[in-house]
């Protein structure tokens, strides 16, 4: 039988059952007969025991590989890369993987960079040129190779692989909730989206660098996985540059919590590794590696975003006989750089300040969250496959499958309505109207930001949150799990120093 202190922590390190704990789950399964009952026999097995093979961790690893193998049936009918009839749209099955191999010209053998400029950071273009030049060299001495195919397939694989290894990082991290990762295993924005580009690159570096951090302590053994935890999320940023939005976070609590040295550290190390990635592509090849930037600052406002939306209104309800407000920014793309820029700030700011005021110190998972988010929803740009950054942080922020489920059918919802999008542009031929695809994109911006306005509300009360039913402090804080308030925080709010924490052993 498992215990409850006086705080609702289970000191016991039971597993815990979403259909007891998760009011939405608890509701459907009355039916299949109610929530677990107290005597049922589980999967759980103590340490050293024997217990049945189908443990909870080794079923979520069994979905993931299955929602992924689904992707890819889902994927095949782009693969051969002879898309007629634009079926890479009336099938759902477009991905930038197979079209950029031909575009980057590594069906020509060219080195990402040296040969031709890439769209992406440079640990992106590594991957490409890792992957796609032996595939090239395959298929010149074997013209019967597709090429495209193999390359398509090969990514399909390796990116595959990442994302088992995000959902064991996500495992490892929810020791005592492993259910929890079966949100992430059974997403349908997995299921739609894995490949469509080379996201999980990041992800995965940004989750194992999450994992690191999480095994730091208080010593010198400490200091150096901080810096490894660093390296990790630079490498992350060198592929895609929101993993390094994760540094915040991890700074500010340091800062709550008077363990600032392994924070800095962590920083610097991330720092020092885009450098260092870096350099090898920016020195001698400036102006192809510049390109990723200046696409960045030249495009326009993208389809699906809040700047998209905004200039939909405009032209529905403005004055027809001038521009309005959001018009008049996709004209003037350097004002519309700075605002996206300087809102994301403020956010950024805010969210600081709710990690220093909150009347306990949030979980390191709950403010990467908020930035990332944040992040999306003030850019010019929201791609279809961006809805993977969110996906592991929100497992680890807030596991509640109520308020994700509906935010995953919106993210459905704005998936096909996309693509209707994308097929009307290719065959100047409106397939919806744009009010039903600007109603998708604002449904997917609505339950995001319904996401961050609840993960505020639990940092504000946080005996509303879930894993800390489970945990006593945060198990992703690594040296700053259990750690006390820092003096001059308790001096500054006028108030008696909080309990410390007492953190559960882990089993």
């Amino acid at each position: 039988m498992s215990t409850k202190s006086t705080s609702g922590i289970d000191e016991s390190g039971a597993i815990d059952h979403p259909s007891r704990s998760d009011g939405f789950v608890r509701g459907l399964s009355g039916l299949i007969g109610g929530p677990l009952g107290d005597h049922a026999v589980t999967h759980d097995r103590p340490s050293g025991g024997r217990g049945r093979f189908w443990t909870a961790v080794r079923i979520v690893l069994a979905l993931t590989c299955l929602t992924l193998t689904l992707h890819w049936v889902q994927k095949s009918p782009c693969q051969d890369g002879a898309w007629v009839d634009n079926q890479q749209y009336t099938r759902f099955c477009y991905t930038d993987v197979l079209a950029l191999y031909y575009a980057e010209r590594l069906n020509e053998g060219a080195v990402p960079y040296r040969d031709h400029p890439v769209e992406y950071p440079v640990l992106t273009g590594y991957f490409m040129g890792a992957l796609g030049l032996p595939v090239h060299s395959a298929g010149e001495g074997n013209p019967d190779i597709n090429q495209g195919q193999w390359f398509y397939n090969l990514n399909a694989l390796v990116l595959g692989a990442l994302a088992l290894a995000t959902v064991m990082v996500l495992l490892s991290l929810r020791r005592r909730r492993p259910w929890d990762a079966a949100m992430f295993a059974l997403s349908p924005a997995l299921l739609l989206t894995a490949t469509v580009n080379w996201d999980f690159l990041a992800i995965g570096l940004a989750a194992l660098g999450l994992l690191v951090w999480a095994r730091t302590r208080d010593d010198g053994r400490g200091l150096i996985l901080a810096a490894l935890s660093g390296v990790l999320i630079g490498l992350g940023g060198a592929a895609k540059m929101w993993p390094l939005f994760i540094l915040g976070p991890i700074l500010v609590l340091a800062i709550r919590a008077n363990r600032v040295r392994a924070a800095v550290l962590s920083i610097i190390a991330a720092a020092v590794t885009v450098v260092l990635v870096n350099l090898p592509v920016a020195i001698p090849y400036r102006e192809n590696w510049n390109r990723f930037f200046e696409l960045n600052t030249e495009r326009p406002i993208d389809w699906g975003t809040i700047w998209y939306i905004g200039r939909y209104l405009d032209g529905k309800f403005g004055d027809p006989a001038s521009i309005g407000p959001f018009q008049w920014l996709d004209a003037n793309i350097p004002t519309l750089n700075y605002l996206s820029y300087a809102l994301f700030g403020l956010a950024c700011l805010a969210i600081g300040a709710l990690a220093l005021l909150a009347p306990r110190r949030p979980r390191l998972a709950q403010l990467a969250f908020l930035v990332v988010a944040a992040f999306l929803i003030f850019s010019k740009v929201w791609s279809q496959q961006f809805v993977l950054w969110m996906l592991p942080l929100v497992v680890l922020a807030r596991p509640r499958w109520g308020a994700f489920l509906a935010w995953q059918i919106a993210e459905v919802g704005y998936f096909v309505a996309f693509y209707a999008e994308l097929l009307g542009a290719a065959t100047s031929t409106p397939v919806i109207p744009e009010g039903v695809f600007v109603l998708a994109a604002s449904l997917r911006l609505a339950t995001v930001v319904t996401l961050c306005v609840l993960v505020v509300r639990e940092i504000l009360h946080p005996e509303q949150d879930a894993v800390r039913r489970n945990y006593a402090d945060d198990p992703d804080g690594g040296l700053l799990d259990g750690t006390p308030d820092a003096p001059w925080l308790d001096r500054l709010r006028n108030r008696q120093p909080a309990p410390t924490p007492t953190p559960v052993p882990t089993t």
